[in-house]
């Protein structure tokens, strides 16, 4: 499923509908948010320019009485013909026209005189916010008051002023402002319209497909059809992608590893009744014998009725690994050459295997540890490398397998070292994962993830040292159980 590609609308986990009403979708509010941004910053735009708009319509008005008062200054005539004054102050819409030259102020042109004037403006001397603060009080209070303005005009070096009324400049301003809002709106539609379809291919519609990938895959997440086909953008909606399909695959693969543990425990719940039931039978047989006088029988029977006995114990916790946790460890001090003997002898190596088992265990090292759990550990670590040893066909090749421990202070380290043909690399990457970590082919790889799990809870640690051709060697570390003080003190305050 591609960024590009049409989805399906599936239902989402638990019933709901994926598809979203419109007025919640991100489109739409990308929309709105557009617009919305775009005339603010247009309003932001018309509030100087409103002002500059008055300034520059009052800059006009008194350019052109200057235009006019030149003509009337240099002619040095006063008074004007009736008809010529009214049509001067009826082409600028004042009141009165005057000059000042050398320090002399001549009134040229003027009809009826207001009796006072509301407002004095330089427009040249005004600044941004006096601009726009005399703009918007134009605006919102104008339309009946009379304004002086005056000012030099171009490079001339008389001064002229004019008295207006600002009903006009009011009626201006609103028809500027209804042309700039009407060209802010269709801007603002515009470079909305050219952002939505912009950011929508670029981002909504990569984002919807994702959602509706996750609401299919949520679906049915045993279907491998369901995972994602990430696109090959660079970008961060190419990488959610990619980590998306990584989650479903991952996700996949773990409910698959999930229903495979459900399947194997229904299995064996099934044949648990059955197996119990021979063992048992197994067990009265190897009881019999024990009374049998035969010295090979006296030799062999208690190993065979320790590993029967171990056998119907196995059988009864045969689901514990289907479990949330093992049974905590019963911890005691061991003695672990015996503990190894017992797993040499569980292993029934054949003689003509050419498999060589050595315990290099000191007879007096002693570990604190569950002796079941740790035979079980020890168990699944030796079976394992006696199986990988007993494919070799050579007799030249040396099979050896090893059973070192060392004790510095508090901690016991137990070494498992095998001359095999060492893990291949898909076993190592998932060494202690079941049914992902198996060495041979068949294998499901739970006797390592066991072991791991009950070193584990020894508050121990199991690692591969080192895997190659010839040379494979786990570590096993377990720490002595911490003493508890109390009981410590109680133990020194008892009398001998």
């Amino acid at each position: 499923m591609t960024s590009g590609n049409k989805v399906p609308e599936q239902p989402a986990a638990g019933g709901a509908s994926t598809q979203v009403p419109w007025p919640y979708r991100l489109s739409t509010k990308l929309l709105l948010l557009t617009i919305v941004s775009v005339l603010i910053a247009e309003v932001l735009i018309f509030i100087p320019s409103i002002a500059n708009f008055r300034l520059r319509w009052l800059e006009e008005r008194l350019s052109t009485a200057a235009a006019a008062s030149v003509p009337l200054v240099e002619s040095d005539q006063i008074e004007l013909p009736a008809n010529l004054r009214n049509d001067v102050l009826m082409a600028l819409g004042a009141k009165a026209i005057a000059v000042r030259d050398a320090g002399v102020s001549r009134l040229l042109v003027m009809s009826d005189m207001p009796p006072d004037v509301d407002e004095h403006i330089t427009p040249s001397a005004v600044g941004p916010v006096a601009a726009i603060g005399g703009a918007l009080d134009t605006m919102l209070y104008g339309g009946g008051r009379v304004l002086r303005v005056f000012g030099k005009v171009g490079d001339s070096p008389m001064d002229f002023e004019i008295i207006i009324p600002d009903r006009k400049l009011r009626a201006a301003m609103f028809v500027y402002a209804r042309n700039v809002a009407v060209l802010s709106l269709l801007i603002s539609l515009i470079t909305a319209g050219l952002v939505f379809f912009a950011i929508h291919a670029l981002m909504i519609r990569p984002i919807r497909g994702m959602r509706t990938a996750m609401s299919a895959f949520a679906a049915a997440p045993d279907d491998p059809g369901r995972i994602i086909r990430p696109s090959a953008r660079r970008d961060e909606i190419g990488i959610a992608e990619r980590e998306l399909a990584v989650m479903q695959n991952q996700l996949h693969h773990t409910l698959g590893e999930q229903k495979h543990l459900a399947d194997l425990g229904l299995a064996v719940s099934k044949i648990n009744h059955d197996m119990r039931n021979i063992l048992a039978s197994a067990q009265l047989m190897s009881d019999r014998l024990r009374t049998l006088k035969d010295p090979a029988v006296q030799m062999f029977a208690p190993k065979l009725v320790r590993t029967i006995d171990r056998a119907v114990d196995y059988t009864e916790r045969v689901l514990s690994y289907g479990r949330a946790h093992e049974s905590p460890p019963t911890r005691r001090v061991i003695r672990l050459r015996t503990l190894v003997e017992e797993v040499e002898g569980l292993l029934a190596i054949e003689p003509d295997s050419r498999i060589e088992f050595v315990n290099a265990v000191a007879r007096d090292l002693e570990v604190d540890a569950d002796a079941e759990q740790l035979f079980r550990i020890l168990n699944n670590l030796c079976r394992n490398a006696v199986q990988a040893m007993s494919g070799n066909a050579e007799e030249a090749v040396v099979s050896r397998l090893t059973v070192s421990a060392e004790r510095e202070g508090s901690v016991s380290r137990i070494f498992i070292e095998d001359t095999g043909p060492g893990l291949p690399p898909k076993a190592r990457e998932n060494l202690f994962a079941a049914f992902r970590g198996a060495a041979r082919s068949g294998g499901t790889g739970l006797g390592l993830a066991i072991a791991h799990e009950l070193v584990r809870a020894h508050g121990g640690n199991i690692e591969l040292v080192e895997s190659v051709g010839g040379h494979t060697l786990f570590a096993i570390t377990i720490p002595d159980q911490p003493v508890r003080l109390e009981a410590a003190r109680e133990s020194m305050r008892r009398p001998a």
